[in-house]
């Protein structure tokens, strides 16, 4: 099935529901994430309290990677994005009751740990949805238009997060707020066509379940991307460490750690609105390394900063130059997986990438705790420039590539 507009912007009623669906369970994933952050570091003063909640919320996505990957080339993608959004909601209301109930630190873990089994599985079926209903060259702008939206919400989440905290003085309002927004999502997700998949003539077999990993494996142009964009930003994230800088170092409290998350995700949002205005660039696989030094130097003023003002910026910046290798990477992805292996390789995807966040967490929250919150942040910097260094020298091919959608989809079968 195709799009039935040729526009790739707003205006297509697929492209508008992702975009709009996504923009409201980033919201409230957002909300969830600034409230537990601000919610654990008030009852335990502890840096390892929020790097735990990375490697909480990971260990379910490792487990359910695989089968959650088949899951979605199975069955019809939608109805699989509609359960996994509705796992989001039932964290978030378990977060409210939690809140309310002043519950011990284990069931705060345990909400956070469906938050990572919905994401599991949210990862394969959402991702994988719009390039069912596009054509090729249609990905670039229409990811962008769903970039801008995510971003949009990873801007505003932040604060609605830390203005509800502050205005309440207590985090029941900004779960209860996070929950209306997944069943935003899920009603717009029940408005696209379902789309059953063409029954398979394959037995099943561990080389199936596994064809994700075979296919990164042997792309050396996606194996280069996600290898860039999951040290850059497991060594360069700071994202868990806000709640301290906001306390400890720039003394700005809730109000203030709500704008330094949603920093990042201005920078983010007004790249992606660009990018979805200007006709693709031309090298991208060039511009994605440029834009990780630049990461990488941003990364390294944030820990420097003592000024807020100037914190906001890197962090700015740091959210503008993930953007465009956001908008690439997916692109490259659609553009060359075949679309019976999607939902895995989105899956093994994730893993790399999505989860790279909760790995940067974890990290972040150790490498404060062992060697003090600037040195952990300047040398994941530093650190960042290393990974681009390496990258072009181990796959120069990256560099190299023209537009992405002239590329075409790898003939790889899976349980071949």
């Amino acid at each position: 099935m195709t799009s039935p507009s040729i526009t790739t912007d707003i205006r297509n009623p697929y492209v508008r529901a992702i975009a709009l669906g996504r923009m409201a369970g980033v919201l409230g994933l957002q909300i969830i994430i600034v409230a537990v952050g601000w919610q654990l570091y008030e009852i335990t003063n502890s840096a390892w309290s929020l790097g735990i909640v990375g490697i909480i919320e990971l260990v379910p996505v490792l487990l359910l990677m695989v089968p959650a990957g088949n899951l979605a080339d199975h069955m019809a993608r939608r109805n699989m994005a509609v359960a996994a959004q509705s796992v989001m909601f039932v964290a978030a209301v378990g977060l409210m009751v939690a809140s309310y109930t002043h519950a011990p630190l284990w069931a705060i873990y345990a909400m956070i740990a469906l938050v990572g089994v919905s994401r599991a599985f949210a990862a394969p079926s959402v991702g994988t949805i719009l390039p069912q209903l596009l054509q090729p060259e249609q990905f670039v702008h229409a990811n962008a238009w769903v970039s801008s939206g995510s971003q949009f919400a990873a801007a505003v989440g932040p604060a609605v997060g830390g203005f509800l905290i502050a205005a309440t003085g207590s985090t029941f309002a900004a779960y209860s707020v996070a929950a209306v927004c997944q069943l935003v999502f899920i009603v717009l997700l029940l408005t696209l066509p379902r789309i059953d998949p063409p029954r398979s003539s394959t037995k099943p077999s561990m080389a199936e379940a596994l064809a994700g990993f075979t296919f990164i494996r042997d792309n050396p142009l996606f194996l280069a991307a996600i290898t860039l964009d999951l040290f850059a930003v497991v060594l360069g994230g700071v994202v868990a460490l806000l709640p301290l800088f906001a306390k400890d170092i720039l003394d700005v409290g809730p109000t203030g750690l709500g704008w330094l998350r949603a920093a990042p995700a201005l920078g983010s949002l007004t790249i992606a609105l660009v990018q979805a205005r200007i006709s693709p660039w031309q090298k991208p696989g060039a511009v994605m390394l440029a834009a990780f030094f630049g990461f990488g130097l941003a990364t390294i003023g944030f820990g420097l900063s003592e000024s807020f003002a100037l914190s906001m910026v890197c962090l700015f910046l740091t959210g503008a130059f993930d953007s465009v290798s956001v908008v690439v990477r997916v692109s490259l992805e659609q553009v060359i997986t075949p679309d019976p292996l999607r939902g895995r390789v989105s899956s093994v995807n994730y893993i790399f990438i999505g989860m790279s966040n909760e790995f940067g967490a974890f990290r972040s929250g150790a490498s404060a705790a062992l060697l003090g919150t600037v040195p952990a942040v300047v040398g994941g910097g530093v650190a960042v420039l290393a990974v681009v260094a390496l990258v072009m020298l181990r796959w120069p091919q990256l560099a190299k590539i023209g537009q992405l959608h002239t590329l075409k989809p790898d003939s790889y079968v899976p349980g071949t």
